[in-house]
């Protein structure tokens, strides 16, 4: 089911009576979600994702724009007639149910055409059991599970259904690492088995990027920036995007360019094409850092931190925003911590410019 946002506002009022401004949650959100794809609607906490995912689903209605799934505009249709499944971050399961009676709750309720013999029901809810491979867990209840456990059971009532659309409010974030892992694992497994369109919230960057087929970015009601996972983590549009994407995060200094060559601090560090001589901030992604004796980059050596496959360098440098700066290099790679300093030359792919004012991505050319 493909799904369509027209100029997508939502407006909450104001708690300050004096003020009476209005809040908006969501500013003029237009975009096209293909058909049978996984999108992950990406940013912090208060960035307008889980009001969209809200308005999509009929639970808060458009203050402006309209919303189709398909052809058929739904925007004044409510949430039960929508056709949809919804996962919550609490999964929201009843206590005194067993799994096969808080999966088969939704079937239970369907009436007129749509409702389902016994037997009917009992082959459905079987079915969303094995899909999410809960199938020897039917007769107990949510307080004899586990964490994931649960989430599996509040995935499998969505899909009984077998809805139009799948959405997920930030369904991993009660989880351990490791089970958030595996989970999202089998998020991704489920929806590609299913077919069924699902939008994905969530604040973790490091999840959206893992298996959605598009993320959007949003910050304060607007979206930032759209694109495939890794087309947006090598070229954000502006400087929120690259600092909310990647981990450990990009580090920034305050650059300039001029003459041909971008300068941190005092110390030419790239040659570049010609271009307009300005102030900007130079992001370097932490796998950008190449160690090298006699290289262009200087910068006051703080430590390490091993991390197996890879070595973190800490270090410090005077025109850099982040009090550390941290360096990935390959674990082979030999840091002398007895020195003072460390040396680095630049891997081109991985040095965005951003303009210093309007915090746009600034196009450049290596020479």
């Amino acid at each position: 089911m493909k799904i369509v946002l027209k100029n997508l506002t939502k407006k909450f009022p104001s708690r300050d009576r004096k003020k009476r401004e209005e809040v908006v949650a969501v500013n003029d959100f237009t975009f096209e979600i293909p058909d049978g794809s996984l999108v992950g609607l990406l940013g912090p906490s208060g960035c307008g994702k889980s009001t969209t995912l809200n308005l999509i689903s009929g639970l808060e209605r458009p203050t402006e724009g309209r919303i189709f799934f398909g052809d058929d505009d739904v925007t004044d249709l409510p949430a039960e007639n929508r056709g949809i499944g919804l996962v919550f971050q609490n999964y929201a399961l009843y206590p005194h149910l067993t799994v096969r009676q808080n999966i088969l709750f939704p079937l239970e309720n369907l009436k007129g055409k749509e409702k389902l013999s016994r037997e009917q029901m009992a082959g459905k809810a079987r079915e969303a059991a094995c899909l999410v491979q809960i199938e020897e867990l039917m007769d107990r209840r949510p307080g004899e599970l586990s964490g994931g456990q649960q989430q599996r059971v509040a995935i499998a009532r969505a899909l009984v259904k077998r809805p139009k659309v799948l959405l997920l409010d930030e369904p991993l974030s009660n989880l351990d690492a490791r089970l958030r892992l595996q989970t999202r694992e089998e998020i991704r497994r489920i929806q590609r088995e299913t077919g069924i369109t699902t939008i994905f919230v969530t604040h973790d960057q490091e999840e959206a990027m893992s298996i959605s087929d598009l993320i959007v970015v949003m910050k304060e009601g607007e979206v930032q920036q759209i694109g495939r996972p890794q087309e947006v983590y090598d070229s954000p549009s502006n400087l929120f995007v690259a600092k909310f994407l990647g981990t450990p995060p990009v580090n920034v200094f305050y650059g300039r360019i001029g003459d041909g060559k971008l300068y941190i601090g005092l110390e030419a560090v790239m040659e570049i094409g010609e271009g307009k001589d300005q102030e900007v901030f130079a992001a370097v992604r932490p796998e950008g850092f190449a160690l090298q004796e006699d290289g262009p980059f200087t910068c006051r050596l703080k430590g390490r931190e091993v991390m197996g496959r890879d070595v973190s360098v800490l270090c410090a440098n005077d025109a850099s925003l982040n009090p550390t700066v941290r360096c990935i290099v390959r674990a082979e790679d030999k840091v002398d911590l007895g020195s003072a300093e460390v040396r680095f030359s630049l891997i081109p792919g991985k040095v965005l410019l951003f303009d210093r004012e309007t915090g746009q991505r600034v196009d450049f050319e290596v020479m």
